[in-house]
């Protein structure tokens, strides 16, 4: 029986995947390499610092750098990256979330936020929501990152439920993988293509219909 619901936050909560583009992008460009929209694909759902190797290897800078001062470079990103979530409004939740919310407390299903990001605390707050979760696993406590199903595992812990008494649900490749390792059924949301691997999957989140992931689920 489905009890919880482990939610990654990027672009299944709210979108802030924009706000960590630009300030990546921004970043790179100060040392001197060029990113995109399509190389910034490769950062969705990864630790910060991951991310930050990736734009070093790409720029072909890797070796460049002491860890200490990859450790600033990182932080100088994640300040930036702050200044703009500041702004962040509860009109910035995603499509449906608001609903989807709503539903899991009629239904009395729990709720946990599963993401890389050290900012989520901050976020929900921004979008009036932190309230609504049981609780949010902290990623400084991980010994891996995704897709390591260990984020998913804690994120049930919180709940007090087993992995399959959950639903984990993503929007990146490597948190699909990660959901299908910890032993939970896994929705995903984006494109056919990206989310092949996911139990069930919906193009956008205004079509994450609670009552449809549960019989799905529980059918699975």
């Amino acid at each position: 029986m489905i009890k919880g619901l482990v939610l990654d936050l990027d672009g299944v909560i709210t979108d802030t995947a924009e706000y960590h583009y630009l300030a990546w992008k921004s970043l790179a460009e100060k040392i001197g390499i060029e990113i995109d929209r399509k190389f910034n694909e490769q950062l969705k759902g990864i630790s910060r610092m991951e991310s930050l190797e990736l734009i070093l290897k790409h720029g072909e800078k890797e070796k460049d750098y002491t860890e200490e001062e990859k450790q600033e470079l990182a932080t100088r990103k994640n300040e930036e990256y702050k200044s703009s979530i500041e702004n962040i409004t509860p009109a910035n939740l995603c499509p449906g979330m608001e609903q989807l919310l709503l539903d899991a407390r009629k239904m009395d299903i729990k709720l946990s936020v599963a993401s890389a990001s050290k900012n989520a605390p901050t976020i929900l707050e921004h979008l009036q929501v932190k309230d609504q979760f049981v609780g949010i696993v902290d990623p400084a406590s991980l010994k891996q990152g995704k897709p390591s199903p260990e984020i998913f595992h804690k994120g049930a812990d919180l709940l007090g439920l087993t992995p399959a008494e959950c639903i984990g649900i993503e929007d990146a490749e490597a948190g699909i993988e990660a959901i299908n390792r910890a032993g939970m059924f896994s929705v995903g949301v984006g494109s056919k293509e990206s989310m092949k691997a996911a139990d069930y999957f919906v193009e956008q989140t205004d079509e994450l219909d609670l009552k449809t992931l549960v019989e799905k689920a529980e059918a699975h």
